[in-house]
C-alpha cells in the first residue's frame, strides 16, 4: 500500500465535512429520457461536419467524428471536412516512441474512428494548407482520408448546403 500524505489538521477536516466520493460506482445521477425523436435519414439526406479542432486538445474533433459515424449509421450520407489545425486528426504518424503505439490510452481514438468512419462508407477530406501549417505531410494521412486544395473549405461548404445537408460546424482555436 502506498505511503499517504501527511495531512494539515485544516485538510482533514475538509476531506471529513463531505464524505466522497457519496455514491458507490455505477449510480445514476442523470435522468435517461430522450427528448427528441431517433431520426434516421430519409432518401438523399446528406449530413456534413467541418472540423477546425486540434486533435487531443478537447474533445471537440473526437466528438464531431462521432456524430458523424451516428449520422451515417442513420442513413445519411455522411462527411467530414478537417481544415486548419483539425487537419492533424487525420495524421496516421500519431503514436509515441513509434507510430501506432500509444502513448497514453486513447491516443488513437481519432485514428481508428476515423478508420471506421470511411469503412462505413463517410467520407473524409483534409485541408493541404491546414497540414502544411504544422508542417504535416500528405503522404502522411490516414488510408482513405481525401487531400483537398485550401480553396475546397468554401465550395464543399458550398456544395453540401446547395445538396440541403444538415451541417455540423465545429471550431476550436
Amino acid at each position: 500500500m502506498p505511503e499517504l500524505a501527511e495531512l494539515t489538521e485544516l485538510e482533514t477536516k475538509s476531506l471529513e465535512e463531505i464524505p466522497h466520493p457519496s455514491l458507490p460506482q455505477g449510480s445514476s445521477i442523470y435522468g435517461g429520457t430522450k427528448v427528441f425523436p431517433d431520426y434516421q435519414a430519409e432518401d438523399g439526406e446528406t449530413y456534413f461536419t467541418l472540423v477546425h479542432g486540434i486533435a487531443h486538445e478537447s474533445s471537440v474533433s473526437f466528438v464531431a467524428i462521432l456524430q458523424a459515424t451516428r449520422a451515417q449509421r442513420k442513413g445519411f450520407e455522411s462527411a467530414i471536412y478537417f481544415y486548419g489545425p483539425g487537419s492533424l486528426n487525420c495524421l496516421a504518424t500519431r503514436g509515441f516512441p513509434t507510430t501506432g503505439n500509444s502513448a497514453f490510452p486513447g491516443e488513437h481514438n481519432i485514428n481508428e474512428s476515423l478508420t471506421t468512419f470511411i469503412a462505413e462508407g463517410g467520407k473524409v477530406y483534409c485541408c493541404r494548407f491546414g497540414l502544411s501549417l504544422h508542417g504535416a505531410r500528405e503522404e502522411d494521412l490516414i488510408e482513405g482520408v481525401i487531400p483537398t486544395h485550401p480553396l475546397d473549405v468554401q465550395d464543399a461548404l458550398i456544395h453540401y448546403a446547395r445538396k440541403g445537408a444538415i451541417i455540423n460546424s465545429t471550431y476550436m482555436f
